[in-house]
């Protein structure tokens, strides 16, 4: 277990630089809104506490999509007046803001879902206006080795903690934008923020597929059991990626 929570986190993590490399930040976004953290870390609380303290998680999850899209907003205008340091830091203050108030309102699947919904559907409206953004060139080892110890860092953080931190904050902590920052930071020190803002904006795109599969883990989890569960929330995932590829932006 220990092997998986190390090297399957951080894997598709730099699956996804390599594909930000090769077609460019919109793709590489766009691809980054699947639940390629957050599903392994809830399928790993799922495994360790049970089926039903990981559907609360994933319901917690699904809140915050609105503090996820809050922070790539935040850090895409921020990068257009401010170095990559400061803008790190706006976008990190928004999370703990946004999440803070999201942790008070009252635990509600339906609340959850219908905030997500409309985070995602007025986030195209939030970004700067969009600029000409080209494929990445070869991103830098370290770089790529920041990311990968980033996402193993925080897989082993949130399972070890969700018991003692409660299924809402556990669901919080598990879509913490650390990968979202490290992604945005690295681009905005090397491509500008043009470039960052269409990573971003790619990635606010994809999160319809990270709604989808949190919801559907929430509801089935505690009906189908863990593998039915998560077998169903993968395929909401694709089916709702799909649903966006011909409205993905254009890299």
């Amino acid at each position: 277990m220990l092997a998986l929570k190390l090297f399957l986190v951080p894997g598709f993590l730099l699956l996804v630089s390599l594909a930000a490399r090769r077609w460019g930040p919109a793709v590489g976004g766009w691809l980054a809104g699947l639940p390629i953290v957050t599903g392994p870390i809830l399928g790993f609380i799922a495994l360790e506490q049970g089926a039903v303290f990981a559907a609360q998680a994933a319901g917690g999850s699904l809140m915050a999509v609105v503090s996820t899209v809050a922070v790539t907003v935040a850090y895409a205008h921020a990068a257009r007046v401010a170095r990559w340091p400061v803008a790190v830091a706006a976008a990190m203050a928004t999370w703990m803001l946004v999440a803070g108030c999201l942790s008070l309102l009252p635990e509600s699947l339906a609340l959850s879902a219908a905030l997500a919904g409309a985070s995602w559907l007025i986030a195209p409206r939030l970004f700067p206006p969009a600029a000409a953004s080209g494929p990445a060139p070869a991103s830098d080892r370290r770089e790529l080795a920041l990311r990968m110890v980033a996402g193993a860092l925080l897989s082993l953080v949130v399972t070890q903690v969700a018991a003692s931190a409660g299924p809402r904050w556990s669901g919080l902590l598990a879509v913490f934008p650390m990968m979202s920052i490290v992604l945005a930071g690295f681009s905005h020190r090397t491509q500008g923020p043009a470039y960052t803002a269409t990573l971003l904006r790619g990635l606010a795109r994809g999160l319809l597929s990270f709604a989808a599969f949190c919801w559907v883990a929430a509801v089935l989890l505690p009906m189908a059991g863990t593998a039915a569960g998560f077998a169903a929330a993968v395929l909401a995932a694709l089916l709702a990626q799909l649903a966006t590829l011909r409205r993905r932006p254009r890299s």
